[in-house]
């Protein structure tokens, strides 16, 4: 008798600390949670599933990129077959968005914002502009440095501080628009900056790439879209402030 009494409250105290153990880890999660709600900062990607996320304009289920481990990965897809951009469910205007990135050989991809999610336009690419992300070492053909990692695509170049990690290998990256102002930030190195809407901007826009989409960056608010466009991505690590 006295063995088994003893035993039972062998049990009963590991069921104690047990419980005082989820008891702590929810806590701990709790003060995760307020603290970065408390300097502003939210997770775009819970790590494991595409909640918070869908399809450019679709309804359907996405079935072309694969959260697991806490990396969210473009399975390899014709970008001329299908349009499998994927943007965010909730728009923004004035943010702080940081991610890490892993490009594979060959491939091409980007983060564009301020996305009009219409029927109207056919790409996100149309409206949001576009923080590049590219193997400009390994890609096949020549490319114009406005189609280079980090640039403004077909808008503004990277400055000298730029630096990219080889495929395969995770790079960081920022981007900050405040009021029209907008930085592009690669690796810790602030690589570009400019005026959206500026005398300068509406000179690039109308001279060039953009000439014929009048909505091209012109919102003030919108989705933010992760792009695929042939070959693999992935991203991790994806948070947003706004300001």
């Amino acid at each position: 008798m006295k063995n088994k009494l003893r035993a039972i409250a062998v049990l009963a105290a590991a069921g104690l600390a047990g419980t005082a153990l989820m008891s702590n880890t929810s806590v701990e999660d709790t003060k995760v949670v307020k603290t970065m709600a408390k300097d502003g900062w939210l997770s775009l990607f819970d790590g494991k599933t595409l909640n918070g996320w869908h399809g450019y304009n679709k309804t359907v289920k996405i079935d072309n990129w694969i959260a697991k481990d806490g990396v969210l990965e473009c399975v390899e897809t014709s970008f001329e077959a299908v349009n499998a951009d994927i943007v965010t469910d909730k728009e923004y205007g004035d943010f702080d968005l940081t991610w890490e990135w892993r490009i594979g050989k060959g491939s091409n991809s980007g983060v564009m914002y301020h996305v009009v999610e219409n029927a109207k336009h056919p790409y996100t690419f149309v409206t949001g502009p576009e923080y590049q992300l590219i193997d400009e070492v390994n890609w096949p053909g020549q490319l114009e440095d406005w189609q280079k990692a980090g640039a403004d695509y077909a808008m503004h170049l990277p400055n000298e501080k730029k630096t990219l990690k080889p495929v395969g290998e995770w790079n960081s990256s920022r981007i900050v628009f405040n009021k029209g102002h907008v930085e592009h930030w690669l690796n810790g190195a602030k690589i570009l900056e400019f005026e959206a809407w500026s005398p300068e901007w509406m000179a690039k826009k109308t001279g060039g790439k953009w000439k014929d989409t009048p909505d091209y960056g012109m919102a003030k608010k919108g989705r933010i879209a992760l792009q695929a466009h042939g070959g693999k991505v992935a991203f991790r690590n994806i948070k947003i402030k706004e300001l």
